[in-house]
């Protein structure tokens, strides 16, 4: 196990450096400078050479990435070009937002999903049908219009729960909970659908294996059969998918934070973007790689204790 978890770490610190030699030459391959930047729309070639001299722009890039890299590792990644806000302090902010977003609908998805792909593997007929139609359906729907639907709904019909905004934990539980309930609920009809059937297919895949005929013939509880020894064996590939889909939604929160006006990381990315804020860009890209990293090795170790035989893989 020991082994397998050096190989894993290796592979993560990789992964990192990778991401950020990719985003650091992007950066430089793309049109503009942070010296046209700072200096302004009426700033002449000289100021602007000026400004890319003091900023170290035009030195070589091994030293521009040696020099970044070594202020990223102690958490420096400069200051916003825009706005002239620490770029660590920012993004620690945001970071918080998208990780509930992403962790509430995770483990929301995986609770429902777990419980409908079951119950659809063990009843069968008319429950299986329905799971199968349904989750389709769930599918199908692009996920902001599922999103602009709720809040027509639930905020501005029943005024049940706020339609925008974000409120911290700290400042109030019971608000930070509310502004987080509608995209939350977004994000999971259609992470719930995903789990129901990876759930399903697996029960059903398990429930024909010899050794649950064998508890079965024994006497085993009916629940215990299902929910121990039938879902352990099925459980493998239905992790994969949640960790899969943790990525997806830590990752891909742009359209759900602009439709409700969370301040995460993928506002924050859309936005550096948009204004060629490149210290913005690369600290983004690696806050969301060394989380996308942590994540997929929290998944392999998880895997290689359900099934032994990946640590072999």
């Amino acid at each position: 196990m020991l082994t397998y978890l050096a190989r894993r770490l290796a592979f993560a610190v990789t992964t990192v450096l990778a991401a950020s030699v990719v985003s650091f030459l992007l950066v430089h391959a793309s049109s503009g400078s942070p010296g046209a930047i700072t200096a302004g729309a009426g700033a002449t070639p000289a100021q602007v050479a000026a400004e890319n001299h003091r900023l170290g722009w035009d030195q070589p890039l091994v030293t521009q990435y040696l020099t970044w890299l070594g202020h990223a590792a102690s958490g420096n990644f400069g200051v916003s070009l825009i706005d002239g806000h620490d770029i660590w302090s920012d993004l620690m902010a945001r970071l918080p937002v998208t990780a509930s977003i992403a962790v509430f609908a995770t483990l929301l998805s995986g609770v429902f999903g777990v419980l409908i792909g079951v119950a659809a593997a063990v009843r069968g007929g008319l429950a299986d049908r329905t799971v199968t139609v349904g989750s389709g359906v769930a599918l199908s729907l692009p996920q902001f219009w599922i999103g602009i639907l709720l809040v027509y709904l639930i905020a501005i019909k029943a005024h049940l729960l706020p339609a925008t905004g974000y409120v911290a934990f700290s400042a109030s539980p019971s608000q930070y909970l509310q502004s987080l309930a509608l995209p939350v609920i977004t994000l999971t009809i259609t992470g719930t659908a995903i789990i129901a059937r990876t759930t399903r297919t697996g029960m059903i895949s398990a429930l024909r294996q010899e050794h649950i005929r064998t508890l079965h013939a024994l006497g085993t509880p009916p629940w215990r059969i299902r929910y121990v020894h039938a879902l352990r064996f099925a459980a493998a590939p239905v992790v994969s998918v949640l960790g899969i889909q943790f990525i997806a939604l830590f990752g891909g929160s742009v359209i759900i934070e602009q439709l409700f006006a969370l301040p995460g990381l993928g506002q924050a990315a859309q936005n550096a973007i948009g204004t060629n804020d490149f210290p913005a860009v690369q600290g983004v890209v690696v806050i969301a790689t060394v989380v996308v990293v942590i994540t997929n090795l929290v998944l392999d170790l998880v895997l290689a204790a359900i099934d032994p035989r990946v640590r072999t893989a």
